[in-house]
């Protein structure tokens, strides 16, 4: 059965930090907007500050509906699902708001030490209601490991803009300095500028002239384990190969058995041929 609290219980707090993947609900108030759904997964990415205070850092991506949503309305539902041991569902519903890349907010919650490259905003979720229920219609399925590619793609982005002189002018600083053709600013100011309903995405990140510290991401992110996911594959190709084995087995075994049938069946037929020559034989000589 559903339960409902008004913070988060100690014991679930436990069960949020050992989880790998959650999802972000938002919506605008045009009753035409969009509700959107993100799914994040980066590890290290997700805090819990108490009971009624989460937070986590919000990387680059092609969309901004969650920043969006929050400027114009706050309503956030942050939902956790189990793949792994019993099952269970838990929601966070709150208030949110973001503090982007660049401003003292964000700099508070994120040292530059524990900043992810491509990290745009940290999100700063109110909880005032929770909900868990029991998740029996989720599948079971096996982490194996988070994916580098994000970071490896906003990291050579960052490094884009680092090659770009710092503003060297009052007229430069105000507009956030030169960017980068193929820069990570240069993609805020094509991307998250809007969400796909119309709503006012980056405001300060895509012009400040604060600059993307250099470092090495790697030292704070998950690393893939090459020889682990080699490993997998191996296993499912095994149990594929098992798998194909039985068939053949079974496809045998159902072919002799057709052959067994079928051979019963013509010698029956056959048998019942002669015995009927036989018979035309008797009845002939009879008349003769």
């Amino acid at each position: 059965m559903g339960q409902f609290f008004d913070s988060i219980p100690e014991d679930l707090i436990l069960w949020i930090r050992k989880q790998e993947v959650f999802w972000v609900a938002t919506a605008p108030l045009s009753p035409d907007g969009h509700v959107n759904v993100s799914s994040k997964g980066v590890k290290g990415t997700f805090h819990v500050v108490d009971g009624n205070r989460v937070w986590y850092q919000d990387l680059s991506g092609s969309g901004i509906e969650t920043i969006s949503h929050l400027r114009e309305n706050g309503r956030i539902t942050i939902l956790f699902n189990a793949f792994e041991g019993g099952p269970k569902i838990a929601r966070l519903f709150g208030k949110g708001v973001s503090y982007e890349f660049g401003t003292p907010e964000y700099d508070q919650y994120i040292p530059t030490s524990e900043r992810l490259p491509g990290s745009r905003a940290v999100i700063v979720i109110d909880v005032h209601k929770v909900g868990t229920s029991c998740g029996w219609g989720v599948p079971l399925y096996k982490f194996v490991s988070h994916r580098p590619t994000l970071n490896s793609w906003a990291s050579k982005f960052e490094a884009k803009d680092l090659a770009i002189p710092p503003p060297a002018s009052p007229e430069e600083l105000q507009n956030g300095g030169k960017i980068a053709d193929r820069g990570m600013k240069r993609f805020w100011r094509l991307f998250n500028a809007q969400s796909i309903d119309g709503l006012d995405g980056l405001l300060v990140a895509n012009v400040t002239p604060k600059r993307a510290e250099s470092g090495d991401w790697k030292a704070s992110s998950e690393k893939v384990d090459l020889k682990q996911l080699m490993g997998v594959h191996e296993e499912k190709q095994v149990n594929l190969k098992t798998a194909r084995s039985v068939v053949d087995v079974g496809r045998m075994n159902l072919q002799l058995l057709i052959g067994i049938l079928i051979g019963m069946m013509l010698h029956a037929f056959l048998a019942r041929v002669g015995y009927f020559g036989l018979h035309v034989r008797q009845i002939s000589n009879a008349f003769l």
